[in-house]
């Protein structure tokens, strides 16, 4: 069975210490933040364990930043050169972030061979010159990923770029302890984005039925945080996410002679509407990364603030093309 296991409405004092490891309904789960995180097994510290490890959060980046930025690592060298030629500030930052993605995917190849080396016996060291190299490319990555906006076009996930390179220079068993961290402060935020979303539409005759949906689609988005791909329960979790969002974002008001005119105690319906599609498409880009959004947070709480003091919704900055 799928469980949201969370201490959140205890006083600090009464919680678990943080990294505290506990067996709960039938599953090992780490407390952080408030939350009980599923764990799941730490692969040995080697090479071969990296490479896998490093190829996996490579293609979660691509994933989740602005299309056109996987370049092959055979192309460095061309990147490299018309990103530095580039006079024009905003076509220079997105041939940075072709420049990073060019040094993610050089990192990697190196890291393949690498792993192919020591399979036939040659001994890597980490001062080996391709290590040394290895680590360059994706420290120059990491710096240029600051330049890099999440696929919705609102801001950058700086966690995201470093990510490779944090696996790539620690433990394996150090780097999955952080990820559980990240875990908790996502839940966290997925909660507060929903509680924004909660005080600021019960407020509204035409959207006072909204919360049960708003819980239920929060409720999913911490299961899913949690539940790698690889999980047999991803079957169950990623259906249950998508569909309590489908609900969420076709919520219907309250009929009534206000509603028929778009307007509910001086509220615009429309913008009502709008923006819980935005807190439901927020909630899911913060679920999918599984890393903190800190200010589209911000910036979504403020636009519920103006739209239940004013009655109207700020516009929010348009989505990258897909």
């Amino acid at each position: 069975m799928n469980q949201d296991l969370s201490v959140k409405n205890l006083l600090p004092e009464d919680c678990p210490p943080e990294g505290t490891r506990r067996v709960l309904g039938g599953r090992e789960r780490v407390f952080y933040d408030g939350y009980w995180i599923r764990t799941y097994p730490t692969p040995a510290n080697s090479l071969e364990a990296k490479r896998r490890l490093i190829d996996a959060l490579t293609r979660r980046l691509f994933n989740h930043t602005e299309h056109g930025l996987n370049i092959p690592g055979t192309r460095l060298a061309e990147a490299r050169k018309t990103y530095e030629e580039e006079a024009d500030p905003a076509i220079k930052r997105v041939k940075a972030g072709m420049l990073a993605g060019a040094l993610f995917n050089r990192a990697a190849d190196i890291f393949r061979n690498l792993v192919d080396l020591q399979e036939c016996g040659v001994e890597i060291k980490s001062s080996d010159a391709l290590m040394r190299e290895c680590g360059r490319c994706l420290l120059e990555a990491m710096e240029l990923g600051r330049f890099v906006l999440h696929r919705s076009g609102e801001e950058g996930i700086d966690e995201l770029w470093g990510e490779p390179f944090r696996a790539f220079t620690t433990p394996i068993e150090e780097f999955y302890e952080s990820r559980y961290i990240k875990i908790g402060q996502t839940k966290r935020d997925i909660d507060h984005i929903a509680d924004t979303m909660v005080a600021t539409f019960t407020k509204i005759p035409a959207f006072a039925r909204i919360e049960p949906l708003i819980r239920d689609f929060a409720r999913a988005a911490r299961i899913k945080t949690e539940t790698l791909r690889t999980d047999p329960d991803i079957f169950d979790v990623w259906p249950q996410l998508v569909t309590a969002g489908e609900r969420l974002a076709n919520f219907a008001p309250d009929e009534g002679a206000e509603v028929i005119y778009n307007i509910s105690d001086g509220h615009s319906i429309s913008d009502g509407l709008q923006l819980i599609r935005a807190g439901r498409d927020l909630i899911f880009f913060i679920t999918r990364a599984r890393t903190p959004m800190p200010k589209s947070t911000s910036e979504y709480s403020e636009r519920c603030r103006v739209y239940l003091e004013t009655g109207s919704a700020p516009t929010a900055p348009a989505p990258l093309p897909a």
